[in-house]
């Protein structure tokens, strides 16, 4: 029960090489492409990491709080990504120096020129976001590491009390998730469209966050089966990783469709301007990809059971998936900023990068901690799930 996870050297070369094609793609789209590209691909990929990383750590407050059995031998895993918050809150202080060139409302002469960005200014200026941004990071990364501390110690002395912390804490943490996520990515990414509203937007970045981070855990947990490291991970297990990622599709189809259908019927011109660009332009196949990759093929492939039971498939819809919350992320930035639909290298880099970068840091932290939180009050229901 106190096995840790030891990292290969093969393992970490692989990270160390990808972290480096990560940097000289982005080195390269500085000087290759404009700078606006450049700063949109940063943005993009420290957004979609971050997301993973705090829709894995809601999944984890959320087995707290429900006091779920099943999920008890895989808490490990999310605790594991909390240490990226304090990469992703770094990433995100460099982004800083690039947001004249991405976010319209930076500028005094613009907001000066614009009533709207007039209105919008005691929300939408500098100081503010900066002081949001180190409040968010601060908030997030007290409560997860303060839940990651308690389950540590729980192993050591067991019983409930760290137990119940523990579910305290996860309660605050879903709160504070729930408000502040919201506001970071209409900070970070609806801002991006200053002039543009929607108030369903930022309710499907949360839904996004949550589908995909359980898509990590799953994917991690399947990978470390096959290391020999969960034994115990039974089909039953997979599917229940399963049924997450199936009902989350559905939710998230719910989200995108609400949104596109009301600003379609309504056919408000300050609400159609988001779209305009997306489905009448040469974002078009972008547009109806993103809800395929993220709906259909998830809906269609995990309603077989034997599908959803079968970790090598169910690790395949992993991978489909993640190229579908980076055609999301894409399609909300991109067009924003006036960008050409162009994949080159340096998009590719720049996520390999940013991919290398969250799988050494996960990798690292959960080898330097028990694997299994062995003192878990339900950690025999969850030993003894069906196989």
């Amino acid at each position: 029960m106190d096995k840790k996870v030891q990292l290969s050297g093969k393992f970490k070369m692989i990270m160390y090489i990808m972290i480096a094609l990560g940097v000289i793609s982005v080195i390269a789209g500085f000087y290759t492409e404009n700078e606006t590209r450049a700063w949109a691909n940063l943005l993009l990929n420290n957004y979609y990491f971050l997301s993973v990383a705090m829709g894995a750590l809601f999944w984890m407050a959320l087995q707290a709080v429900t006091q779920s059995g099943w999920s008890a031998a895989y808490l490990r895993i999310p605790q594991a990504m909390s240490n990226y918050l304090i990469v992703s809150f770094v990433l995100f202080a460099f982004m800083f120096f690039g947001l004249h060139d991405l976010y319209h409302w930076s500028h005094a002469d613009a907001v000066a020129a614009d009533p709207l960005l007039q209105h919008k200014e005691p929300y939408l200026n500098i100081p503010f976001f900066a002081l949001r941004y180190i409040l968010f990071f601060g908030l997030w990364i007290f409560l997860t590491f303060r839940i990651k501390k308690l389950s540590l110690n729980e192993d050591k002395l067991g019983g409930l009390t760290f137990f119940n912390k523990i579910e305290f804490n996860s309660k605050v943490f879903i709160f504070v998730f729930a408000f502040s996520f919201s506001l970071f990515s209409i900070d970070w990414l609806m801002s991006l469209d200053a002039h543009w509203y929607s108030t369903i937007y930022v309710v499907k970045k949360f839904i996004m966050a949550f589908f995909h981070g359980v898509t990590v855990i799953a994917a991690i947990a399947i990978i470390l089966r096959k290391m020999g490291y969960l034994p115990m991970l039974s089909k039953e297990h997979i599917a229940n990783f399963s049924r997450y990622i199936f009902a989350l599709s559905i939710i998230w189809a719910y989200m995108w469709l609400s949104q596109y259908l009301l600003i379609w019927y309504a056919n408000i011109p300050e609400e159609t301007i988001y779209y305009v660009p997306r489905e009448m332009g040469e974002y078009k196949t972008m547009f109806y990809t993103e809800l395929l990759v993220n709906w259909a093929f998830p809906f269609l492939f995990l309603m077989w059971n034997r599908v959803a039971k079968n970790e090598n498939l169910v690790l395949f819809a992993v991978l489909v998936l993640a190229v579908g919350q980076w055609v999301e992320l894409y399609m909300s930035i991109m067009p924003s900023l006036d960008l050409k639909n162009a994949i080159s290298f340096v998009e590719v880099g720049t996520f390999i990068g940013f991919a290398g970068l969250f799988g050494l840091v996960t990798g690292l932290s959960l080898s330097k901690m028990p694997l299994i939180a062995k003192n878990h009050p339900y950690l025999i229901e969850s030993l003894a799930e069906e196989h």
